[in-house]
């Protein structure tokens, strides 16, 4: 049993990632490095949720199911006929702000692994270094879920957006049949696949398999159209600010201002995300740090201006609609602008699916080249050095689910795993420092274990701000997950060593 908690010694995990054919080219500097996490933070969220959270939500049901578990904790399951989430209203700007300092806690941890672990995998290879060989499954299970998830919904999500923006544009319509999941909601829809789902996912596969320089300059592109897009909507929509729609900023209060910032929470995931290029990275003690730090400074400036201008242009109480920023646009006479936000939208979702597909093929390569996964993972290509089995796996793995399901009620989990990695990556700062101080570190997290502590509370307080139904389907993930690994990896681990 104490073969399940073997850590990896980090420098056999550095000689390993050097092997010749099982290792990755370096390409990356600091600003390709921001430009990965922007790309995967910043996609159609901030002009969606940035409303929803702002106006609240209010959720009328009478399941436990869809009561968040700090609510059962505290009330019981008597008090969950109506789930209600305040608005923050133009407080919104400030639930961004809060948020990227609670991510920066977790950042300041990934900063410190990350310099320290220049190695592909992200939270998986810290956890298999610092907490053990089955703590670093579990991780990397969840990560696959994570990545896999998000990607499936956002997938999704441009299908519809692609067929309105053909259908605006040049009056061509896709068939119903050909364009939507076959199943919503547990029923069939009468869809037969939706194929731009697929379609896109693949095209961004065949790029990542190119090369991470290709990838990366094509990610760069896509993420300044749309922080210019951004730009061009703070500063156009800035004319029609109404400052009395500021007021009062917080009108639900600072409870209402943290409903917000938990309701946000989704369009922060990503910035890890910049950790999983550390194989790649061409001075990963100094780029990987400033990649995630410039990452969350950058967005919550973004989110925060894009949050005042919204809430200074209409009436905080009428955002809570599928598409606030252009419905505002249009209600105040902008439409030019409306035209720029949907640019911007389209630009963010491709930029995350690539991202977040660049993500998952690297944990698949990493758990592969540890024997937890079958060796084929791990293969790289003899000319692009990238890991091409792993990327096309993780494309038809995400893409055939989208283009069957509607995956948007399953957002949630990735949320949950995404904090569940964070958590686990903190409190491997502390044991690193407790069992190896003197290792070189290219960055120091401050107080620790102060911050670590921090960044575990705040990450289990919002897991606890998710539904029971949430916690269910992420149980079930990580026990399936177990039996694969104690019926296939473990043997295969031991039968290696």
């Amino acid at each position: 049993m104490g073969n399940l908690f073997r850590t990896k010694n980090i420098d056999q995990l550095i000689e390993e990632s050097e092997q010749k054919g099982r290792s990755l080219a370096r390409t990356l500097g600091p600003w390709s490095l921001t430009a990965l996490g922007i790309g995967a933070v910043i996609g159609a969220g901030i002009f969606t949720l940035t409303g929803t959270a702002a106006a609240g939500l209010t959720l009328n049901t009478h399941s436990i199911l869809h009561a968040p578990v700090l609510d059962l904790l505290w009330n019981g399951p008597n008090a969950v006929s109506t789930i209600g989430r305040p608005g923050a209203g133009p407080g919104v700007a400030l639930s961004f702000v809060i948020l990227a300092l609670i991510c920066g806690l977790a950042g300041l941890c990934y900063a410190e692994l990350a310099s320290m672990i220049p190695v592909a995998g992200s939270a998986y290879t810290y956890a298999y270094a610092t907490l053990g060989e089955i703590v670093a499954w579990i991780i990397g299970w969840d990560l696959i879920l994570e990545y896999a998830v998000s990607n499936m919904a956002v997938a999704v999500g441009f299908s519809a957006y692609f067929n309105s923006i053909l259908d605006a544009l040049f009056g061509v319509h896709l068939p119903r049949e050909l364009s939507e999941p076959m199943i919503v909601n547990g029923e069939f829809s009468g869809a037969w696949f939706n194929v731009p789902a697929l379609l896109i996912i693949l095209v961004l596969s065949a790029i990542l398999v190119r090369g991470v320089k290709e990838s990366a300059g094509a990610n760069n592109v896509m993420v300044l159209i749309k922080v210019a897009a951004i730009l061009i909507f703070v500063i156009g929509a800035s004319r029609a600010v109404n400052t009395t729609n500021w007021q009062p900023f917080m009108p639900n209060g600072f409870s209402g201002v943290l409903t917000g910032a938990a309701i946000v929470f989704f369009t922060y995931i990503g910035f890890d995300s910049v950790s999983t290029a550390a194989e790649e990275c061409k001075n990963p003690k100094r780029d990987l740090p400033l990649g995630i730090f410039f990452t969350l400074g950058i967005c919550a400036i973004l989110y925060a201006s894009v949050a005042l201008v919204l809430t200074g242009i209409a009436d905080w109480r009428s955002l809570n609609n599928a598409a606030p920023v252009a419905n505002a646009l249009k209600a105040i006479g902008f439409e030019g602008l409306q035209g720029v936000v949907s640019v911007g939208a389209a630009i963010g979702m491709i930029s995350s699916l690539l991202v977040f597909q660049y993500g998952q093929a690297r944990v698949w390569f990493a758990m592969s080249r540890d024997k937890l996964l079958p060796d084929i993972f791990s293969k790289v290509h003899p000319k692009h050095q990238t890991p091409h089995i792993s990327t096309w796996v993780a494309g038809f793995a995400v893409g055939v689910p989208a283009g069957i399901w509607d995956i948007g009620t399953f957002a949630d989990l990735s949320n949950i795993g995404t904090l569940f990695a964070f958590a686990l990556a903190s409190a491997g700062v502390i044991v690193l420092r407790k069992n190896q101080p003197d290792r070189p570190r290219g960055f120091r997290v401050p107080l620790v274990p102060l911050i670590p502590i921090l960044s575990i509370l705040m990450c289990v307080i919002l897991m606890m701000s998710l539904p029971l139904e949430t916690w269910i389907r992420f149980f079930v993930w990580l026990i399936i997950g177990l039996i694969i690994y104690f019926l296939y990896s473990r043997p295969r681990l031991e039968n290696a060593r």
